[in-house]
């Protein structure tokens, strides 16, 4: 399952540093940021709940950019 998230970020080197962190994430299959739209796409391994996966993108990406923010 993929999902689309709205993002505020400052630079295209925080996006980059957001979407290695969602990479990382328990339950993420795949995860790519735009900076140019602001947008971030996150694909779910199967069986995971994305509300509870996206906690945890939410966590990890505030520790390598912690200005950031996704709207869940």
């Amino acid at each position: 399952m993929k999902k689309t998230y709205k993002i505020d970020v400052d630079c295209a080197n925080c996006a980059n540093k957001m979407e290695d962190a969602a990479k990382k994430t328990t339950g993420v299959k795949d995860a790519t940021v735009n900076f140019m739209t602001l947008k971030m796409i996150v694909e779910f391994e199967d069986g995971q709940d994305p509300k509870t996966v996206m906690q945890e993108v939410r966590k990890n990406c505030k520790k390598v950019e912690d200005d950031c923010e996704i709207f869940l």
